[in-house]
């Protein structure tokens, strides 16, 4: 009798797991049939292509971010969510403004396309309370140079990955 009722208590949280609701994106992907992305993201994500070629000597491993976030089924539109206001983030930097104007146009146009409902939670600010140890001006100048450098690459991977994720949700719903 009592290796029935451990076996019921202990059968019980798989049953709920099964019925719990698979869990879905927190947005829609809104004008699926793909017209303002190419009259408006896409010229841009090209316009961008054609302005960065002239900068390419980034090599080729994959920044933590897209571990962590990317482009899989069903989750399209969260990753291109998440990837517009990163890009929000570069308009700070000091690039060509052409090229600031193409970047707000892709992060804009896809947050606009993009139908999302769920309040992002606000994310604890990191501490700037902690001492950095100094360092002399020319190991400053070169990390600073460095720095810049990796963001770009990491700029130019995310506009890349946009724009296949772009193409892989307009590429799915001509398929249907």
């Amino acid at each position: 009798l009592s290796s029935v009722s451990f076996r019921y208590i202990f059968g019980i949280p798989p049953l709920i797991l099964v019925l719990l609701p698979v869990a879905s994106s927190d947005c829609e992907i809104e004008g699926k049939s793909g017209e303002e992305y190419q009259h408006v993201i896409m010229v841009s994500l090209n316009d961008l292509d054609r302005i960065r070629e002239n900068d390419s000597n980034c090599l080729n491993n994959e920044p933590n971010f897209f571990k962590k976030h990317s482009c899989d089924d069903d989750k399209e539109a969260t990753f291109l969510k998440t990837a517009a206001r990163k890009l929000k983030q570069f308009l700070k930097m000091n690039i060509h403004e052409e090229f600031k104007l193409h970047l707000s146009i892709v992060s804009q146009g896809t947050l606009k396309l993009l139908n999302c409902t769920r309040k992002d939670k606000e994310k604890k600010q990191p501490s700037l309370g902690e001492v950095q140890p100094t360092k002399n001006l020319e190991e400053k100048k070169s990390s600073k140079g460095q720095k810049k450098q990796d963001e770009m690459c990491f700029l130019m991977i995310l506009l890349e990955k946009i724009k296949t994720c772009w193409n892989k949700i307009l590429s799915g719903t001509k398929e249907h």
